[in-house]
């Protein structure tokens, strides 16, 4: 929650740079240890906490928006944000108009107006993240989706949808690139998928689908460790997996 004087010294800037009733919220996943992760930011003086999200400039266009941002709110640059859906509900920002009401009047209180926000999600490596809070916040971290706090606003609704496309996106488009380290083994792989499909699958048909799918490479080094057999390490073939997001996959899960 901002102070009287921090809404004060927002609102002196906002009217003029911010367009009016437009927000956008990301949704950044990623997977580390067999657990699917999202970024989150706890703001300062509030216990809940949110998506990162902002507002847009009167003369940017939203994508490059989404990338700015990001960028403020967490530290994180230069990864690809997928527009999913556009979120309206009249009363989706009542707790932040109930929070502010009596600091300003509403004519003075950017936050006491309506807004619409894009929502944007993202897969990312873990590794190469490091979640940084900007100054409207105390904590920027991931959470496991399995130990997820309480979200503020609908930022709850916003997150399980994300979460839902994604799962979609499973049937018709591959997944991994941007989540699995360069070289992974199959059974990582499937943690993954049924991580995210919050499902068991077989573990030949899943290994039978992914190499008839022609994206991955088969490396002739294996995992060492461990007191079975060591499985051997795999890594996406680039070439073959952007085909398939622009070309769609034949058979979903």
């Amino acid at each position: 929650m901002l102070t009287k004087q921090e809404l004060e010294e927002f609102w002196a800037g906002a009217g003029k740079m911010y367009l009016n009733h437009i927000s956008i919220d990301c949704v950044v996943f990623g997977f580390h240890e067999g657990q699917m992760k999202v970024l989150m930011l706890k703001s300062n003086n509030e216990e809940a906490w949110y998506l990162p999200g902002g507002f847009v400039q009167k003369q940017e266009p939203i994508e490059n928006a989404a990338d700015r941002i990001l960028k403020e709110r967490t530290g994180i640059d230069e990864i690809f944000l997928q527009q999913f859906h556009v979120f309206g509900d009249p009363d989706r920002s009542k707790v932040h108009n109930e929070m502010y009401k009596d600091m300003l009047p509403a004519e003075k209180n950017f936050f006491a107006q309506r807004f619409i926000s894009i929502g944007y999600y993202a897969l990312v490596d873990f590794f190469n993240v490091i979640p940084t809070p900007d100054d409207f916040s105390e904590v920027c971290t991931w959470r496991d989706l399995n130990d997820l706090p309480k979200f503020q606003l609908d930022h709850e609704l916003i997150f399980k949808t994300a979460l839902d496309t994604l799962r979609l996106q499973l049937n018709y488009q591959p997944i991994g690139y941007n989540l699995m380290p360069k070289e992974f083994t199959m059974p990582e792989l499937q943690k993954l998928y049924e991580t995210i499909l919050d499902k068991k699958l077989d573990r030949r048909n899943f290994q039978r689908r992914m190499l008839g799918f022609g994206i991955l490479n088969k490396l002739e080094a294996t995992r060492k460790g461990g007191a079975h057999k060591a499985p051997y390490l795999y890594s996406f073939d680039l070439d073959n997996y952007q085909a398939a997001l622009k070309e769609g996959l034949k058979s979903g899960w």
